[in-house]
C-alpha cells in the first residue's frame, strides 16, 4: 500500500517549485512553446488546485471529478450517484457550463474556502425551487463554481461535475481540463457509440501518465450489445496498458435519452458503491489520495526538465534576436565615426553654407545647415540598422511574436528624436565657445567661434580653413583646447544617439523578460524536491 507521509521541509520545496513554474514564461514563438506553456498551465492547476492542498490536508474528502466529451452523460451520472438533480442535464449541448460541486453537508466547509480551485469564486445557491440550483447569480464575475450539498452522499466524498472535455467553447475545454487536475479520482466517461474516440483516449493516457486514481465508465449502453462493447472496451483499455483500471457500465434507458437528469439507483448502484467504499474504508482513501498524490510528484522528474529545456530555447531566441540588433547597430555605429572622420556631414547644402562663410552666411545659418546634415547622417545609420535587424529578423521564427511586430522606430519619430539630440549637442558647444571667449581682449564672435569649431569637426579635409580660421581668432592653445572639448563631446552624443535607438529597437523584446535564470531555477527547485523526498 502507497503511504503519504509530509513532511514541511516537503511543502516549502513544494512551494519554491511551485514559485518557479509560475515564473517560466515562454513568450517567444518556438515550435515547443506553446506545448510549454500549456504544460506550465497544467502544472500549475495541478500544483494549486490539488497537491499542495492535498499535502497540507490529507483528511479532506476526496474529490471525484466527472469528466468526459459531449453527450456523454456525465450530469445524469451526477444525478443519479446524489439521487437529485443537482446538475443540469439535457439535449442541448454545451449542457454543463458552471462546474457543480457536491459533498456532504458536513464537508462543506472543505470546499466553501479556496483549499482547492482557489481561482474559481464560490456560490450557493439553496434548492428552494426545483431549478433554482441550476442558477448562477450574473452578477457574480469571474470563473464560477457551485457547491452543492446532498447527504445523499457520505461525508468524506465529493462530486465535481465538469463541462465538456471537447466543448465547441474553448473556455469550457480549458476549464474542464483544470478540473481535473484538482481531482483524487478521475471518473472518465464515455458512450457505448464514442468508447474509441480520441478525446477519452487522450485523457486516459493522461491519467496514466501521472498515475492517477482512475475509474472509467461506459454509458448508455444498449442492453443488446453489453457484452460485445465491454469486451471490446476492456481490451482497448489493456492494449493501452489500462487493464487494471475499474470499469463500470451504466445501460441505455429513457431517462439518459431524453436527459431526464436521474437514473433508477440500480444503474449506478456499483459505481457508487465503489466510490463509497473508496471515500470510507482508510485502507482504500489513503491508497486513492496516496496514488494520485505521488504520481504527480513523480511525473515532476520528466515535467520540470521539459519545462526548463523550453525556458532555455527561449533564451536562447532571445540571445539570437538580441545579437542580430547589437550586430546590425554596432556596424552602423562604426560606420558613422568612419564617416564623421572623413567629413561627410559637410556636404550638400552644408557644404554650400560653408562655401558661402563668412561673407553670403551667417555663422547661425552654417551652424543649422551642419546640424541638418548631421541629423541626416545619424537618421540613416539608425534606418540601415533597423533594415539589417528586420531582415535578420524575418528569417527567425522567435521574432514571429505579436510584440515583436512593427516595433522598428519609424523614420518620422526616429528623425525628431535624432535632431532633438543633435541641436543640444550645438547648444552645448555653443556654451563652450562662450566660455573659451568670455575673458579674451580681443571678445571674438561666440557665435562665429561655435560655427567654426563645428566645421573643423565635421568637414574633414574639407574644412581645414576652419581650424586655422578658429586659431586667429582664439589662439592656437585655445583652438586645441576648444577642439578637444568639442570632439569629446561630439563623440558622446553620438555615442548617446545610437544607444538610445538601440535600446528603442530591443526593448520589446526585453518586455518579455526572457531571462537564464528559469531554466537553473527550475532543475535546481526539482532537485530540493526530489532530495526532500
Amino acid at each position: 500500500m502507497v503511504t503519504l507521509h509530509v513532511r514541511p521541509q516537503l511543502l516549502d520545496a513544494l512551494s519554491a517549485l511551485r514559485d518557479r513554474v509560475a515564473a517560466a514564461r515562454f513568450p517567444l514563438p518556438l515550435a515547443g512553446a506553446p506545448r510549454a506553456r500549456a504544460n506550465r498551465d497544467e502544472l500549475l492547476a495541478q500544483l494549486d488546485d490539488y497537491l499542495v492542498p492535498r499535502l497540507r490536508e490529507p483528511d479532506a474528502p476526496l474529490l471525484a471529478v466527472v469528466g468526459g466529451s459531449t453527450g456523454a452523460g456525465k450530469s445524469t451520472l451526477v444525478n443519479s450517484l446524489v439521487g437529485r438533480r443537482v446538475s443540469e442535464a439535457g439535449v442541448l449541448r454545451p449542457t454543463t457550463r458552471t462546474p457543480v460541486l457536491v459533498c456532504h453537508p458536513e464537508d462543506q466547509h472543505w470546499f466553501s474556502g479556496a483549499r482547492v480551485l482557489p481561482g474559481f469564486t464560490r456560490v450557493w445557491v439553496p434548492p428552494e425551487d426545483p431549478r433554482d440550483d441550476m442558477l448562477v447569480p450574473a452578477e457574480v464575475p469571474g470563473r464560477v463554481l457551485r457547491i452543492e450539498t446532498a447527504d445523499t452522499l457520505p461525508p468524506g466524498l465529493a462530486l465535481l461535475d465538469a463541462p465538456d472535455i471537447d466543448s465547441l467553447v474553448a473556455d469550457n475545454r480549458v476549464l474542464a481540463a483544470e478540473l481535473l487536475c484538482a481531482a483524487d479520482i478521475w471518473v472518465m466517461v464515455t458512450t457505448a457509440a464514442r468508447y474509441a474516440d480520441a478525446v477519452p483516449w487522450h485523457l486516459l493516457r493522461t491519467a496514466k501518465e501521472y498515475d492517477a486514481t482512475l475509474v472509467t465508465v461506459l454509458d448508455r449502453v444498449p442492453h443488446q450489445v453489453v457484452s460485445e462493447v465491454s469486451r471490446q472496451y476492456g481490451a482497448l483499455l489493456t492494449k493501452a496498458g489500462l487493464g487494471d483500471v475499474p470499469r463500470f457500465t451504466v445501460p441505455e434507458l429513457p431517462e439518459s435519452a431524453w436527459g431526464g437528469g436521474l437514473l433508477p439507483g440500480t444503474a449506478v448502484a456499483a459505481l457508487r458503491t465503489w466510490l463509497v467504499h473508496q471515500a470510507q474504508d482508510p485502507g482504500a482513501r489513503h491508497q486513492a489520495m496516496a496514488r494520485t498524490a505521488y504520481g504527480l510528484l513523480n511525473s515532476l522528474k520528466c515535467r520540470l526538465p521539459e519545462l526548463a529545456g523550453a525556458a532555455a530555447a527561449q533564451y536562447s531566441a532571445a540571445l539570437r534576436l538580441t545579437a542580430a540588433v547589437d550586430g546590425a547597430y554596432d556596424n552602423e555605429h562604426t560606420r558613422v565615426q568612419r564617416r564623421l572622420r572623413a567629413g561627410a556631414v559637410l556636404a550638400g547644402d552644408a557644404l554650400k553654407r560653408w562655401r558661402a562663410f563668412p561673407l553670403d552666411c551667417s555663422p547661425a545659418e552654417l551652424l543649422d545647415s551642419l546640424v541638418e546634415s548631421l541629423t541626416a547622417l545619424l537618421l540613416c545609420a539608425v534606418t540601415a540598422a533597423d533594415e539589417q535587424v528586420d531582415e535578420a529578423w524575418r528569417h527567425d521564427p522567435a521574432a514571429g511574436a505579436p510584440e515583436l511586430a512593427g516595433h522598428g522606430p519609424s523614420a518620422r519619430n526616429a528623425e525628431h528624436r535624432i535632431g532633438l539630440a543633435v541641436r543640444r549637442w550645438r547648444r552645448e558647444l555653443e556654451e563652450y565657445a562662450e566660455d573659451e571667449v568670455r575673458h579674451r581682449s580681443t571678445s571674438p564672435d561666440p557665435e562665429m567661434v561655435a560655427a567654426l569649431v563645428a566645421t573643423a569637426l565635421l568637414g574633414g579635409r574639407r574644412a581645414s580653413t576652419a581650424g586655422e580660421g578658429l586659431a586667429e581668432r582664439i589662439g592656437v592653445q585655445g583652438a586645441l583646447r576648444l577642439r578637444d572639448w568639442s570632439g569629446r563631446l561630439l563623440t558622446e552624443y553620438v555615442d548617446r544617439v545610437m544607444h538610445a535607438e538601440r535600446e528603442r529597437r530591443l526593448a520589446p523584446l526585453d518586455a518579455l523578460e526572457v531571462h537564464p535564470e528559469p531554466q537553473a531555477e527550475l532543475i535546481a527547485a526539482l532537485s530540493v524536491l526530489q532530495k526532500e523526498r
